[in-house]
C-alpha cells in the first residue's frame, strides 16, 4: 500500500481526492462524521430560529460545554482501554459538595479546598481502578457501585439543608463567569493556537524528512492550517462580540491540548493504547497494565472532579441535584459521538470537545424552540445511536480491508 503522503505529493489534488475516497471505503472516517453532524445542526436550528448562531448563544453553548467537556475528557481514557465509568456523575458531585464543605462552612481557603476536592475524586478513581485492575472486579459493577456510594455520600456531607451556596466571587464562581474583555485576548489565543500549528506540522515533517520516511507536502501543511485558522478565527470574533474570551473555555481547551499531548506523544499514552488494544499483547511486551489501568481510572476520577468544579459555578452552589440526572449520559455520548471508539485502543481527546458542542447545540436549539426535554432526549439518544453504528461498522471495514 502507497503511503498517503506520497499520493497527495505526486498527485497534487487529486491526491486528496483518492486520499479521501481510500478512508472512507476503509472504514477511517476519523472526525469527518461528528463535524458534518455540527453543520447539519447549526444550519437547521439557525433556520429555525436566526438567534441560533448569534454571538450570544454562540458564547453560552461553548461555556455550558465545558462541564459536560472536562468529564468526557476522563471518559475518552476509559474508552480506549476499552471500559466503562459510571461513577463519573456521582464524582463530581461528590468533590463539588467536599469543596462548598470545606470552603463554605469550615472556613478553609478557597484554593486548597479546591484542590482537596479534586484529589477526592482522583482518590475515588484510583480505588475503581484498584479493584478493577487488581481484585478483579468487572469496571462496570465498580463503577455502578461508585455511582451509588458516591451520591450517598455526598448528601451526607450536604447535611440536612442539601444547598450550600458559594462565593459569589470565589474562584469557583469565576470558571464559567470570568471574560477577558480585552479582543487582543481572543484574537491572541487564536494566533498561538494557529502558529503553534503551523510550527508542530512543520517541524514533524522535517523529523519524518531526516528520518527518510514520506512527510507532507509544504502545501497540505499550510491548506490544513488555513483550514484551522478559518473556524478559530470565527470563534475568536465571536468571543469578542459578546462579553469577551471565556476563562472557562480557555482552561478547557488547554486540558484538551495537554491531555492529547500525553496521550499521543508519549510513552505513557501509547501504553494506554496498547493495553485497549490488547492487554494480553500489552502485558507480553512488558507494560504494567494494572498500574495503566488503576492511572486510567484515576485521571477519570480527577476529570470528573474538575467537571464539578464548572457545574457548581454555574449555578454558584453545591447541592443534592449535582451529578445526577443526565450528566452521566451526556459524558458518556460526549466522549462516543465524538469519534471515540467504544470497543476500546482509539480515540482522542478531542473527540469530547466535538461530542459536548454536539450535545449542547442540541440543548440549546431545543431550548430556543422551546421544545421540551422529552423530545432533546430522543435526539442525542438518536445521534448516540448513529455514532455507535458508524463506530461499528467502521471496524467491520476496517477488518475487511485488514487494517484493523
Amino acid at each position: 500500500m502507497v503511503d498517503p503522503r506520497l499520493l497527495v505529493r505526486q498527485q497534487g489534488f487529486k491526491g486528496y481526492v483518492d486520499e479521501l475516497v481510500r478512508r472512507v471505503r476503509t472504514g477511517e472516517l476519523g472526525s469527518i462524521p461528528v463535524v458534518v453532524g455540527l453543520i447539519v445542526i447549526a444550519i437547521v436550528f439557525q433556520v429555525q430560529d436566526s438567534a441560533f448562531l448569534s454571538a450570544n448563544n454562540l458564547s453560552d453553548l461553548f461555556i455550558l460545554s465545558t462541564g459536560t467537556g472536562l468529564i468526557a475528557v476522563g471518559i475518552v481514557f476509559i474508552l480506549i482501554l476499552g471500559e466503562i465509568d459510571l461513577s463519573v456523575g456521582s464524582v463530581s458531585g461528590m468533590s463539588a459538595a467536599v469543596l462548598a464543605v470545606l470552603n463554605i462552612n469550615q472556613g478553609m481557603t478557597e484554593w486548597l479546598a479546591l484542590l482537596l476536592a479534586i484529589l477526592t475524586g482522583m482518590a475515588a478513581g484510583a480505588l475503581h481502578g484498584f479493584f478493577f485492575a487488581k481484585i478483579g472486579v468487572p469496571a462496570f459493577v465498580v463503577t455502578l457501585a461508585g455511582l451509588l456510594g458516591w451520591n450517598g455520600l455526598m448528601l451526607q456531607i450536604l447535611g440536612s439543608s442539601g444547598t450550600i451556596n458559594l462565593d459569589d466571587d470565589g474562584i469557583v464562581a469565576k470558571l464559567t463567569n470570568y471574560y477577558f474583555t480585552d479582543k487582543a485576548a481572543a484574537m491572541g489565543l487564536a494566533t498561538v493556537a494557529v502558529l503553534a500549528f503551523l510550527g508542530l506540522s512543520l517541524l514533524d515533517a522535517r523529523r519524518r524528512q531526516a528520518a527518510g520516511v514520506p512527510s507532507r507536502p509544504l502545501t497540505e501543511i499550510i491548506l490544513r492550517t488555513v483550514v484551522l485558522a478559518v473556524p478559530v478565527y470565527a470563534a475568536a470574533m465571536v468571543f469578542n462580540s459578546y462579553k469577551g474570551l471565556p476563562l472557562g473555555v480557555v482552561i478547557f481547551l488547554a486540558v484538551v491540548v495537554l491531555s492529547d499531548f500525553v496521550l499521543r506523544r508519549t510513552s505513557y499514552g501509547r501504553k494506554v493504547y496498547a493495553v485497549g488494544g490488547s492487554s494480553e499483547a500489552a502485558a507480553r511486551a512488558g507494560i504494567n497494565v494494572p498500574l495503566i489501568r488503576i492511572s486510567v481510572f484515576s485521571i477519570a476520577g480527577t476529570m470528573a472532579a474538575v467537571g464539578g468544579m464548572f457545574y457548581a459555578s454555574q449555578i454558584n452552589a453545591a447541592n443534592q441535584s449535582s451529578g445526577a440526572g443526565s450528566l452521566l449520559m451526556n459524558c458518556i455520548a460526549a466522549a462516543v459521538i465524538g469519534g471515540t471508539s467504544l470497543f476500546g485502543g482509539r480515540g482522542k481527546t478531542w473527540s469530547a470537545l466535538l461530542g459536548a458542542l454536539v450535545i449542547q447545540s442540541i440543548n440549546s436549539g431545543m431550548a430556543l424552540l422551546g421544545t421540551g426535554s422529552a423530545v432533546r432526549d430522543m435526539i442525542t439518544g438518536a445521534v448516540l445511536l448513529a455514532a455507535v453504528v458508524i463506530d461499528s461498522v467502521s471496524r467491520r471495514t476496517q477488518k475487511t480491508a485488514g487494517r484493523a
